[in-house]
């Protein structure tokens, strides 16, 4: 088993935000966005180089096409947040209080997401690297068809997570406080559970192999 490799994310001299809002294919470079209000924003194909999100605002935010690098973000909010097919490497996501955030199709490379709760997270056909979930709480996350290489879940909550035509690698859930898979608990070939999960996985097992107990 290859653990997770997490981000090193080291902040320059970050400069205050003091735009009007966000804007399509902006480049947002060493900057702080301190509690903004960006709910509604259209900030598809945008890039945040070095950039920190504190207590920010993000209900119905359209970041589509994003590219997320070296960044963190602490204390979001938020609705309906549009990051689908966005690119996140070398980011850090702490404390959020997210529902219904599109990430479907999106790349993940050294990403730590660290406490917080995260309801109907879609990952859909998602890229998932040297990802570690922390702490958090995932209320049916869905990984349909997503591929998941090092990722591990640590003392966090999964929550009828859907796994349909997931791959894995390396993908370590030894660790997860609570762990409930609704759908697609035949993709976990690639994974490690360890003998507590097991039994209580087994009844969900025994279901997905036709056996009455």
């Amino acid at each position: 088993m290859k653990g997770a490799r997490r981000p090193e994310v080291r902040l320059p001299q970050l400069e205050p935000y003091r735009g009007a809002g966000l804007e399509p294919d902006g480049d947002y470079d060493s900057l702080e966005f301190l509690e903004e209000d960006l709910a509604g924003q259209d900030g598809a194909g945008a890039r945040f180089l070095d950039c920190a999100l504190r207590g920010c605002a993000l209900d119905e935010t359209r970041l589509r096409h994003a590219r997320i690098l070296d960044s963190v973000f602490t204390g979001l909010r938020g609705v309906g947040t549009d990051l689908a097919e966005s690119t996140l490497r070398d980011v850090e996501l702490v404390d959020a209080r997210l529902g219904g955030v599109q990430l479907h199709g999106a790349v993940l490379e050294r990403v730590v997401i660290r406490g917080g709760k995260i309801d109907y997270l879609n990952m859909r056909k998602a890229k998932l690297k040297d990802v570690v979930f922390e702490g958090c709480v995932l209320v049916e996350p869905d990984f349909g068809g997503a591929r998941l290489e090092r990722v591990e879940f640590v003392d966090c909550a999964v929550k009828g997570a859907d796994l349909s035509a997931a791959t894995m690698t390396d993908v370590d859930l030894r660790k997860a406080a609570e762990l409930d898979i609704a759908r697609g608990v035949d993709r976990l070939a690639g994974a490690v559970i360890s003998p507590s999960q097991l039994l209580d996985l087994a009844p969900v097992l025994a279901a997905e192999m036709g056996v009455r107990v």
